[in-house]
């Protein structure tokens, strides 16, 4: 499974982070990302169901993740 966020609906809440903090980041410029080892490549499958977890609470659904 790949992740990443839509940045364009995407309110930095942080929800995901204190949820799957080993997936994403809160960056210095107050957005939040996916960290870069995680960009472009599948997760671990040990943390799919945090990311999982992440993009359900999002409140703005703007967590992605593809099979």
């Amino acid at each position: 499974m790949k992740v990443s966020i839509d940045q364009s609906k995407c309110i930095a809440c942080g929800t995901c982070v204190a949820v799957c903090p080993e997936v994403f980041v809160m960056k210095e410029d107050g957005s939040v990302d996916v960290k870069d080892e995680y960009k472009d490549k599948d997760i671990p499958s040990e943390l799919e169901s945090k990311v999982i977890e992440a993009k359900e609470v999002c409140p703005t659904a703007a967590i992605v993740t593809k099979e």
